[in-house]
């Protein structure tokens, strides 16, 4: 192999190699805020799936990351399987407690037509923990097959709602047919 072609490798490599670790720094960096690779449920550990931006209008309302056994890009997947699963939520602003239950009904009435009725009481339940958010905060749901879906804000656990169909309405509502944003979708997706 002659010099040029031997630079031009090298040089190949090492582009490739920028990119590979710019990649990795997309998957856990978004906005401004670096969320964990792994998040640990129960006996459990769940890989950071994806990343996405949620904005309304002008502004940057929150980082949603999507957490999984396994890495997928398919949502209906996603919803269907009994996996465990997170979807964990960093804002990038103050919320009120009106702004956020607003904002997950939108979606559970866009996204869970079929399962509306059924679901509505303990959605109606979890809307009722939901808290006022402070910039730099947390909100996480979590499903565990047999223990159900749990609402975090930070660390502290504010409740359970038991059953696959109560999650997959929750889920549904980031992963279903009319997300808060196709961008957030895409980016969860990874």
């Amino acid at each position: 192999m002659n010099a040029k072609k031997f630079l031009r490798a090298a040089g190949a490599v090492a582009v490739a190699a920028v990119l590979l670790v710019s990649v990795a720094a997309l998957a856990r960096d978004l906005a401004g805020v670096t969320l964990p690779d792994t998040l640990t449920v129960g006996e459990k550990t769940l890989k950071l799936n994806g990343l996405g931006l949620r904005q309304k209008a002008m502004f940057k309302v929150y980082v949603g990351a999507l957490y999984l056994e396994a890495p997928s890009k398919d949502a209906g997947a996603i919803l269907a399987s009994d996996q465990p699963k997170a979807i964990r939520m960093h804002f990038l602003r103050d919320l009120s407690k009106a702004q956020l239950v607003e904002a997950f009904q939108e979606g559970f009435d866009a996204n869970v037509k079929d399962k509306t009725a059924a679901q509505k009481a303990n959605f109606v339940k979890m809307l009722a923990l939901v808290p006022d958010v402070k910039q730099g905060e947390t909100m996480t749901f979590t499903y565990v097959s047999g223990k159900g879906t749990t609402l975090q804000a930070g660390d502290k656990d504010l409740g359970a709602f038991e059953g696959k169909d109560f999650a997959d309405a929750v889920f549904s509502i980031w992963l279903g047919p009319t997300p808060p944003s196709e961008d957030l979708k895409k980016g969860m997706l990874g």
